[in-house]
């Protein structure tokens, strides 16, 4: 995930006078102070997708951050993204909901390989310059 994360909990329950809601993966970040959030869809992301990600952060955001917490953020991981929902939903406008399409399908080895380079070619380049600073 990156740097910070700590996971909290998967499926995390969530009761209410409406139901019971389940949270894909729940994470909190201690470098940005909050909560993170996110919901896994094997499909087309909907209106009622965005819809239900901004209840689950308005109720993180309301029953669990405490003082000296940011405000949630959430994250919508799906096999296929719109252009109209992101533009036309609470997605456009919110600062905290964000969707992002994953890959349902491993990459072929040459593009792991690749990909591994680029890291380690990006971790020396960082490193170099933390030793040049000492």
């Amino acid at each position: 995930m990156g740097r910070g994360f700590a996971f909290m909990a998967e499926q995390y329950h969530i009761s209410t006078d409406a139901g019971d809601f389940f949270v894909d993966l729940v994470f909190y970040n201690v470098v940005l102070k909050c909560y993170v959030l996110i919901d896994l869809k094997t499909k087309k992301v909907t209106h009622q997708d965005v819809g239900q990600m901004d209840m689950y952060v308005r109720m993180f955001d309301d029953l669990k951050r405490t003082d000296g917490d940011n405000p949630t953020i959430g994250l919508l991981l799906c096999s296929e993204t719109s252009k109209d929902i992101g533009q036309y939903s609470v997605l456009h406008d919110s600062k905290q909901l964000f969707a992002s399409k994953y890959l349902t399908y491993l990459p072929k080895k040459e593009e792991l390989d690749r990909e591994i380079e680029r890291q380690k070619e990006i971790f020396y380049l960082q490193h170099s310059k933390d030793r040049e600073n000492d």
